[in-house]
Parts: structure tokens; C-alpha cells; sequence
């Protein structure tokens, strides 16, 4: 895609949606949107305009995708839920793509349980969906705002398990639309990372490995989790999840606390006055409101407590 300075901004949608339009594309034209607003598609409801936004719900759709992208040098983001992702006032740039692969494939074998699950998969779903099949071993993890894909990128956890204590092995496409499968122990999971998150790859499938349980004891532990969620976090208002990561030697939430921060906003973002380690829309937020809160906490709490606190968010976008 070749850009001058009048198709800088504005423009760029209208020349991708002509070339979509000229294209052999195989996609459903309700699938496609331009000048999209990501803050409809975040979960902190705020971002400015995709270019192009296409959903996938196929293998060869996203295949076809990245293969008419990478022929028309137009850049591609991939999203799933939203929920750990800040999009910038400016929007994005060229294609995102938003995963809604969401088969599921569950084989009992003795004690352990295989599931084979597509990226675009809720996690709150797929608990419900142990629970009514009694697989334990994703209690704790069923509670998290994401789909598989998002949950392997940033090796996602929760009341001390994460992705990595799970998973069996990946199928993930490169950019050029060719498959790889990765095992556990070559996804280089830490906390919150992974491999994937060098934007090399994009999670397709996973193959998770749980137990044969009982539903009562599953219902009973998922329903102590989302009561903690419940009162400790304040999901009744848009934001990226937890902002910030934790650190090595400290709770970073304490930190927030301890520094006076609570409740502190900037425009429209807000220190949760519920959980300090949560940045909140408290209406019409911008990014730059989030960002300019988060910068003011970094400042704070290094002043204060000599300690660097680190983003668990993503931000993309212009």
C-alpha cells in the first residue's frame, strides 16, 4: 500500500477498501468494517479508528488475510477480546484482525483430560465448559476477561496458576500464513510473557492437558474466585484488567496505596479506588488520559519508594 501525505491519516481506510473491493478476498463483507472505533472492541473502552477491521472465524480466513496483507504491504494487528489493550487516540494503522476461531475438542483418557481449544475462545466459557464436563485444573484461570490466544501471549495467571502450568503445546501462523506448532516448554513462558508476544506469531489452536474431577468441587472453587473478583476488583467499570505488572520484591498495588494514589484520575482515568493496581474509564477517557495517569504513578512511586513499576497492558496504535 503506498501512502502520500494526503492519505496519511484520514484517507488510508478508503484505499484499503478499495483494494479489499478489488481483491478475490473470500471473507463476508459483514465481517469487514473501516474507520472502525476500537473503543468499541476494548475493554476499556477507549481507542480511535481502525483503518480496516475484519473479523475471522476460519483458519483460511485469517490465512487469506495475512497472505492479501502481506501482498499489499498493509500492515496487520491482531486482537482478540480486548481486555489487555490500550489503543492510542490516533487508532491503527492498516488491518486489525480479531481471532473468532472458537472450536473446541475435548478427549477423556483415564485420569487426564486432552482439550484442544482455538484462540478466539472465551476463557470464562471454557470454565464453565470444565465444570459442566467435571475437568478440573482451570478453576482458577476461568475467571480472566480474554480468549486462549491473549491468555498464551502473556502467559495469563490467576490466584497462583498460569497458562503455562496447562498447556500441552500451540499451533500458531506466521505472517506469511504458514503453520507451526509449538510445545510447552519451546513458548518461553515467564511472567506474563511468552514467545508469542514478539508479534512473530499468531496463536491459532492450543492443546491443554487437565484432570478428571468432580463438578461440585469445581463449581465450589470457580465460585470462590469470581466472589474474590467480585469484591476485590472493580469489574463493574471499563478497564485493561490489572495495569501493572508485579514486581520482583514488592506489590505494586501496595506501592499505589501506600503513595496516596487511590482514587487519583487524570481526565477521565482513574486509580480504582476499589484495587490501586487498576487504571479505570471513569467516562469518556482518553489514552492519553491513561497514559499521562500512568506516567504520574511511575514518577510517585519511584520518588517515594525507589522502585520501577512496569505496564502489563499493551498498547498499540498511532
Amino acid at each position: 500500500m503506498h501512502k502520500n501525505k494526503k492519505t496519511e491519516k484520514g484517507s488510508v481506510f478508503l484505499e484499503i477498501k478499495d483494494l479489499i473491493e478489488k481483491s478475490n478476498l473470500n471473507i463476508n463483507k459483514e465481517q469487514i468494517k473501516y474507520n472502525e472505533p476500537m473503543k468499541n472492541h476494548t475493554t476499556f473502552k477507549i481507542g480511535g479508528p481502525a483503518d480496516c477491521y475484519i473479523i475471522v472465524k476460519t483458519k483460511e480466513e485469517l490465512k487469506e488475510v495475512l497472505i492479501f496483507a502481506k501482498e499489499n504491504n498493509i500492515p496487520v494487528t491482531i486482537v482478540g477480546n480486548g481486555s489487555n489493550l490500550l489503543v492510542l487516540d490516533g487508532g491503527i494503522e492498516g488491518i486489525v484482525v480479531n481471532i473468532r476461531l472458537d472450536n473446541i475438542e475435548i478427549s477423556k483418557e483415564k485420569e487426564n483430560v486432552e482439550i484442544k481449544v482455538d484462540a478466539g475462545y472465551k476463557l470464562t466459557i471454557l470454565g464453565q465448559k470444565c465444570m459442566q464436563n467435571e475437568i478440573e485444573g482451570f478453576e482458577e484461570l476461568s475467571g480472566i476477561p480474554g480468549t486462549i490466544g491473549g491468555a498464551i501471549i502473556m502467559n495469563a495467571g490467576a490466584h497462583g496458576r498460569e497458562m503455562k502450568d496447562v498447556v500441552r503445546s500451540i499451533k500458531a501462523f506466521d505472517y506469511d500464513g504458514n503453520e507451526h506448532v509449538f510445545a510447552n516448554e519451546e513458548a518461553e513462558f515467564g511472567y506474563r510473557t511468552s514467545m508469542f508476544k514478539n508479534n512473530k506469531y499468531i496463536v491459532t489452536e492450543v492443546t491443554l492437558e487437565l484432570k478428571k474431577g468432580t463438578k461440585e468441587e469445581i463449581k465450589e472453587k470457580m465460585d470462590e474466585f469470581a466472589k474474590y473478583r467480585k469484591e476485590k476488583q472493580p469489574i463493574e467499570m471499563p478497564s485493561a484488567g490489572s495495569t501493572f505488572k508485579r514486581g520482583e520484591d514488592f506489590i505494586t498495588a501496595k506501592l499505589i496505596d501506600d503513595a496516596g494514589l487511590k482514587g487519583f484520575s487524570i481526565g477521565g482515568a482513574e486509580v480504582s479506588t476499589k484495587h490501586s493496581g487498576f487504571v479505570v474509564n471513569k467516562g469518556n477517557a482518553t489514552a492519553k488520559d491513561v497514559l499521562d495517569l500512568v506516567e504520574y504513578i511511575k514518577e510517585k512511586i519511584e520518588e517515594k519508594f525507589h522502585k520501577k513499576i512496569e505496564l502489563e497492558v499493551k498498547i498499540v496504535g498511532r
